[in-house]
């Protein structure tokens, strides 16, 4: 493995940074999460267009630049680092990637382009307690966590020979409020042909209902959908076997991708707090030069070096075949909880307060844990899948 990076991610990243530093500034960003969308549509135009970051990791022949996981994950470190708010999560880590893998041809010449060019955005609907099961980064995806039965979740009845209606409730939809096009994952065939099919659905459909929810991270805006008997469009073919795995697939490149964008983000709260305990005093010296502040620094640094590493390896390793995303994504969601929870002890009371951006590092990590996490349980299926914990006969 060759750890260095290439110019061009180079450029890329550096491109990314200096245009975040100009755009998402914390006025910007206090302004865009109170708006209806929770971003802000001209920084994602700007994305978008100038620097392609919805069709980064697209094949050129849908508009797409054609890169890999791994640009695609520097990408999300530094937008990780300004916590910029902003569509690309839910457009291009999750909805896209499925719309490439299981559309039909037509389906993806109609679409791909438009979400390459940014000027389509996507969402993934998916019940947000289940979201890391249908991506089998906590669990196998082979349940029922779409619906059916006394499940509840979304339920798709057939219509016709090629019609589907759906029916039910999602929440916790990533920018599920504001996206033009839902994925929505939903359960159909009854109890003798029971399975999980993806259907596309307009954003603006009848009998749908959207309502943006409050949550705890209000740069990770979240939806409620109700479906009342809305029409949806099959992604794929009826017959096709490959839902589950294509899920399961994308579930580590979103890993990754959120490895990466947790760990920008707690390498920015680790440099504004080192930044603050050179200017705070007490006793006549600035808080930064006891050695009690130093060693938690230190202990900060290793750790967010370390997510750091793991990230970028399983951002690498998705294209030889590796599957670590989970185990990278639970080491920088610790790092994450760890620095922003350093950086608030250490701003003191002031670190809480809506004045300071310490607290939105600290709600990023909270909301980042309950949304992918928690670490402990990526870490327990990842050992799991590897049968660390399985007993082994020994013969004597």
């Amino acid at each position: 493995m060759d750890a260095s990076f290439t110019a061009e991610q180079d450029e890329i990243r550096r491109t990314l940074r200096e245009l975040l530093q100009k755009r998402c500034g914390s006025p910007e960003l206090r302004t865009a999460v109170d708006t209806p969308a929770g971003h802000d549509p001209a920084l994602w135009t700007a994305l978008a267009q100038q620097l392609g970051l919805p069709g980064l990791a697209l094949p050129e022949a849908y508009g797409g630049v054609g890169c890999s996981a791994t640009e695609l994950a520097l990408a999300a470190e530094e937008t990780g680092s300004f916590l910029a708010p902003s569509p690309l999560l839910a457009t291009a880590v999750l909805a896209a990637p499925l719309v490439l893998a299981l559309g039909t041809e037509t389906q993806r010449a109609r679409l791909l382009p438009r979400i390459a060019a940014g000027s389509l955005t996507a969402a993934l609907a998916v019940p947000g307690t289940d979201l890391t099961t249908a991506l089998t980064l906590t669990g196998p995806n082979g349940g029922e966590w779409a619906g059916g039965g006394r499940a509840g979740g979304v339920q798709a009845r057939q219509v016709g020979d090629s019609g589907w209606r759906l029916y039910g409730q999602v929440a916790q939809v990533l920018d599920g409020h504001s996206a033009e096009l839902l994925l929505v994952a939903a359960h159909t065939g009854g109890f003798a042909r029971s399975r999980t099919l993806l259907f596309l659905v307009a954003g603006d459909a009848d009998g749908l209902v959207r309502v943006r929810q409050t949550s705890l991270d209000a740069t990770r805006p979240q939806a409620r959908l109700e479906l009342r008997d809305v029409e949806g469009e099959l992604l794929g073919r009826d017959d096709s076997p490959h839902v589950l795995r294509e899920l399961s697939a994308t579930g580590d490149t979103v890993a990754a991708v959120l490895a990466a964008e947790a760990v920008g983000a707690a390498d920015r709260a680790l440099e504004r707090t080192v930044q603050y305990v050179k200017q705070r005093e007490q006793f006549g010296r600035a808080i930064g030069s006891f050695q009690a502040v130093k060693h938690r620094l230190a202990d900060v640094y290793v750790q967010v070096q370390a997510a750091k590493s793991a990230a970028y390896y399983a951002a690498w390793a998705i294209g030889n075949g590796e599957r670590v995303g989970g185990l990278a994504l639970a080491q920088a969601l610790e790092a994450l909880r760890i620095a922003a929870g350093e950086g608030i002890q250490l701003h003191g009371g002031i670190g809480f307060t809506w004045e300071h951006d310490a607290h939105l590092y600290f709600k990023r990590a909270a909301g980042d844990e309950l949304l992918f996490g928690p670490a402990h349980r990526l870490r327990a299926y990842a050992a799991e899948g590897a049968h660390l914990f399985e007993s082994r006969e020994v013969t004597v």
